[in-house]
């Protein structure tokens, strides 16, 4: 049979132009699209699985249904020291599961029929660029006199014999029953959150780390804490180990080789160690730049070097946060069709979390990247340790990390990081202060909230 190279260089014709069209139906390209509809311009986006992308289906969202679930389970064991006589008769993983996936399906409902309110039309399927810059999907063209690219990213897998037999973050939301016995590859804070969740729920569970502390891009107050609590909570912390091969056994198990011995009788190997941008959307043919490891590069303003193409999210590979992605997206649509020509996202103090055990809460600098900016001689740091009182009670404890970080004479707070139980609640007020310029001073003008944690923010010395 013969092909004629004519009948594969001539394209479809153009089936529709809108004045907006958004690559990636999670969390930035909806906030983009539903905002651009509201200033009257014709809008489409384009998406080849379920709506909400990564954070709904397989991260933030279906995540902390399972830390909560964790949680229980931690509060359980305490219920006793509080005075009552609970007695736990096991935990059955497919309840929960049932649960949080017919809650996602909602979700995902959701999303499609605000979708249908502001009036973007959907269009299902897998984009790539032409070199006229138009989008083809699925065998239909279609132009935008703007296009944004916002397809987020996908688990990385590491190139080693059996690595096929492990699973990422994404098959974590698909097993049916808790592991017996698990391994997390990964020092990250998707590592550090699943393996919280699997250690805190009875399975047997390892962490294996490259060096010898996870969150490593955190300040090391942070890294510090997080590590001490995984090895004095349900989680083996083993340093400076990566795993070499992956076997399966005829039982079903797996076998892993190590750089310094075995792990055998495995029943879930769980890969974390890293994302990886999803641009293989043709970007060559447009002349759209992109960094080694795939990530677009953008301006300020997220402009990509083509004209009339944008990108935001984790595809740009910076502040891979679902609020950030929504925070851009939503910029740029007001940037692109509300007569705001200077509005931008500014990337600076951006507040995050992670759902560790316990959690942490961080924005600003770290104390390493202070140093750096302003000179170690122009820093005062402050500092305190100390146990919630909610375990005042009770046999186990954990300990409550937290620090700030001053800058200059003015003693301007460019660091704020905390490591402990409720910290992920109450960091979103502090990093309002923060973002605003506050100083120690005014922190210490604020009355303290008493009994809580959160009063050590406006109490330190």
């Amino acid at each position: 049979m013969r092909f004629s190279l004519r009948h594969f260089s001539k394209m479809p014709p153009v089936l529709k132009t809108f004045d907006y069209l958004v690559i990636g139906g999670g969390s930035g390209g909806i906030a983009s699209a539903r905002r651009a509809a509201e200033f009257g311009v014709k809008v489409a986006l384009v998406e080849e699985a379920r709506w909400g992308g990564t954070c709904v289906n397989v991260g933030c969202v279906p995540k902390k249904v399972m830390f909560n679930t964790a949680m229980h389970m931690e509060y359980i064991h305490d219920h006793k020291d509080y005075g009552f006589d609970v007695e736990l008769k096991g935990f059955n993983w497919s309840t929960i599961k049932k649960s949080r996936d017919e809650y996602i399906k909602r979700l995902n409902g959701i999303y499609a029929s605000n979708l249908e309110k502001s009036k973007v039309e959907k269009i299902v399927g897998h984009a790539s660029f032409t070199e006229d810059g138009s989008v083809e999907v699925d065998g239909q063209r279609y132009k935008g006199n703007h296009t944004l690219i916002a397809t987020g990213g996908q688990p990385t897998i590491p190139n080693i014999p059996g690595a096929e037999h492990g699973i990422t973050s994404d098959g974590f939301f698909e097993l049916e029953d808790l592991p017996k016995k698990v391994v997390v590859v990964g020092a990250g804070y998707i590592a550090v959150e699943l393996a919280g969740i699997f250690g805190a729920l009875g399975a047997d569970t390892s962490i294996l780390i490259r060096y010898d502390k996870v969150l490593r891009t955190f300040d090391s107050m942070v890294s510090t804490a997080v590590t001490d609590n995984l090895e004095h909570g349900n989680v083996k912390v083993m340093r400076r180990t990566h795993v070499t091969s992956v076997k399966k056994e005829s039982d079903g198990t797996l076998t892993l080789d190590l750089n310094s011995g075995q792990i055998k009788g495995v029943n879930c190997l769980l890969w974390a160690i890293g994302r990886k941008p999803n641009s293989n959307l043709g970007l060559e043919k447009l002349g759209v730049e992109t960094d080694k490891a795939g990530h677009i590069i953008v301006d300020e303003f997220q402009n990509t070097k083509a004209k009339n193409i944008y990108a935001l999210g984790d595809v740009c590979g910076k502040a891979l946060l679902t609020p950030v992605a929504i925070a851009a997206g939503r910029r740029l649509s007001h940037r692109l069709f509300d007569n705001k020509p200077d509005l931008k996202l500014n990337y600076d103090n951006i507040a995050t979390v992670v759902f560790s055990h316990p959690p942490v809460g961080t924005v600003g600098l770290t104390e390493e990247e202070a140093e750096q900016k302003h000179g170690k001689d122009n820093l005062k740091i402050y500092s305190s340790d100390f146990t919630p009182m909610y375990y005042a009670v009770t046999a186990a404890k954990q300990k409550c990390s937290m620090k700030l970080i001053c800058a200059g004479p003015e003693e301007k707070v460019v660091g704020l990081h905390m490591v402990g139980q409720g910290v992920d609640e109450m960091l979103q007020g502090f990093a309002v202060a923060v973002k605003m310029g506050a100083t120690k001073a005014q922190f210490d003008d604020c009355v303290a909230i008493h009994p809580t944690s959160a009063e050590e923010l406006v109490t330190m010395r």
